[in-house]
């Protein structure tokens, strides 16, 4: 019986607990199935063993019913016939019979035993795999969305890595204005001291012609040696 052995956690054996312990469960539940069912097959298999032990066991036990009874009723006859000497071997072949039979009663109890057993081991992973199977493309879906939302928040992250890009263009691109702006002024500047120096030249030369009085006013400074 190394195969109850073989498959004793099989009874306690917790779908999700394995599941929980997957680092990818969309990789391993396919490989949880086909372990499942692997393990299905050998039990299956060691079942059907098992359960033909116990026909076997049971049939040899009827068997040797079958035989105490009728040894029972061969003495009966042998009395009515007169023949105690027959009745008394009839009776003695029952009696051995009969201690037979606690070995083979003992035999069909444990192999009963072990059937169920193994029909519960059998029936248990069954259902389990069963349950897997109706899950497996729910737990796919899950993982796959799961995943969607993990490239989705590295893409943000990488969005968020380009927006503080962009925030510093912008402030070059301000400065680089600034710049400009000062440059512009300070031309705009230069250009008005330039012309208000032209201006102060040229006013020198377009000043009106002297007046008559300030004609007589020189020619008397003359006379006068001023």
């Amino acid at each position: 019986m190394g195969i109850l052995t073989r498959f004793k956690d099989i009874m306690s054996a917790n779908i999700n607990a394995l599941l929980d312990k997957a680092e990818d469960p969309s990789k391993m539940i396919d490989q949880y199935l086909r372990n499942l069912e692997s393990d299905l097959g050998k039990v299956k298999a060691e079942t059907a063993s098992v359960m033909a032990e116990e026909k076997r066991a049971k049939r040899e036990l009827d068997e040797c019913d079958a035989e105490i009874s009728k040894m029972q009723t061969y003495a009966e006859k042998a009395l009515l016939a007169g023949n105690e000497a027959d009745a008394k071997t009839f009776l003695t072949k029952k009696q051995q019979l009969t201690a037979n039979r606690a070995s083979l009663e003992k035999v069909y109890l444990m192999a009963a035993d072990n059937a169920a057993k193994m029909r519960q081991m059998h029936d248990k992973l069954t259902a389990d795999i069963q349950s897997l199977n109706a899950r497996r493309d729910t737990i796919k879906a899950k993982v796959n969305a799961a995943k969607a939302q993990q490239r989705i928040n590295k893409v943000g992250s990488s969005v968020q890595g380009a927006a503080d890009n962009l925030s510093a263009f912008d402030r070059m691109e301000a400065k680089a204005e600034k710049m400009l702006d000062e440059a512009e002024a300070m031309a705009e500047l230069n250009s008005s001291t330039f012309d208000a120096s032209i201006e102060d030249l040229t006013s020198k030369y377009d000043a009106a012609p002297a007046s008559e009085v300030d004609d007589e006013l020189a020619a008397l400074k003359a006379k006068l040696g001023m």
